[in-house]
């Protein structure tokens, strides 16, 4: 009986390599892109995507990373190094690699580290807490792509989402309860994920409800009454409906309403990015204060947090020891 050596990938979106509108058009040109993220026909995608939406929006939101870009890169690769530099640290013996659906390093670049090293076990793991077709799906099918062009391919160990796992409602308990702490605690608790076009959800995707069995977990282990808490949805894209209610609107509604504290976390994302950082922690934060709010605060994602490192460690240990 031979002993595998297994590794892990970590994977996650990407991020430009630079703030500047040439490396910010590189990089959605590569997201919107993929068909998984926007399944519009091509022949009428392509033309709108590198004639009209690249050349307005790269220079905008390029704008917006020079707002949040840190030493060492955007936030998100900051966190998501930060996060395989840990792991590796708790699984001394176990191979880790870092790879991103778009962007570098690529999951492609991963996939070969841990060839490099002898690994003919792969344990992946998307961090995306509730699965999406436009995410996770993503992930996969990448992986199938680089792994079609190899003779000998390794063992695959797939984690699709960990929405309601234990341990990472633990982890953003403690990261809520710190707020609380900190701040006070809110008139309302708002949980913002990121949004998918309706349409995703009406062909199958259970990425809404994989979303509300986090919002349910998380409002049980706060102990919190269910009308102190409120899920939306942000970051919508397009015309076509997205899942509702939306996050900016519903913060303007509050606040008109006369909700005068909000604080507000994003369950969805394994590490803080412009959508959190940008998005959240400064629109809306803006948009909630201008329409009648007092106090608003954005609770970080987890990132490096030593819980959210534990949960990772306990996420992919079961799948460490494999023999054939």
């Amino acid at each position: 009986m031979r002993q595998t050596k297994t590794g892990i990938l970590i994977a996650n979106l990407g991020t430009p390599d630079a703030p500047t509108p040439q490396a910010v058009k590189r990089y959605l040109r590569q997201f919107l892109s993929d068909t998984r993220v926007v399944d519009t026909p091509r022949l009428l995608w392509w033309p709108l995507l590198r004639g009209v939406i690249l050349p307005l929006r790269a220079p905008r939101v390029a704008k917006l990373y020079q707002s949040i870009w840190m030493e060492g890169g955007s936030p998100l690769m900051v966190y998501s190094r930060q996060q395989e530099q840990a792991l590796a640290v708790r699984l001394p013996d176990t191979p880790v690699a870092l790879g991103m659906s778009y962007g570098s390093p690529s999951l492609e670049s991963a996939v070969e580290e841990l060839l490099a090293q002898g690994v003919d076990h792969i344990v992946v793991l998307p961090l995306y807490p509730q699965y999406s077709c436009s995410t996770v799906a993503a992930v996969w099918n990448e992986l199938a792509r680089i792994l079609a062009t190899k003779r000998r391919i390794p063992g695959i160990s797939f984690i699709r989402d960990y929405a309601d796992n234990r341990d990472y409602i633990a982890a953003l308990a403690s990261s809520a309860r710190a707020s609380f702490a900190t701040h006070g605690e809110p008139d309302l608790l708002l949980l913002s994920y990121h949004g998918i076009p309706q349409r995703y959800a009406d062909e199958g995707d259970d990425y809404p409800q994989r979303c509300r069995d986090t919002t349910r977990e998380l409002v049980s282990a706060l102990g919190i009454s269910h009308d102190k808490v409120m899920m939306t949805f942000q970051s919508r894209f397009g015309r076509e409906p997205w899942l509702t209610p939306y996050t900016d609107e519903t913060l303007k509604m509050l606040a008109e309403k006369g909700v005068k504290h909000i604080q507000v976390m994003c369950p969805g994302f394994a590490a803080d990015c412009l959508e959190t950082l940008e998005e959240i922690a400064v629109q809306n934060r803006e948009l909630f204060l201008d329409a009648g709010g007092e106090k608003y605060e954005y609770i970080p994602a987890l990132n490096a947090a030593p819980e959210h490192i534990e949960m990772m460690v306990n996420l992919t240990q079961p799948y460490l020891s494999f023999s054939e």
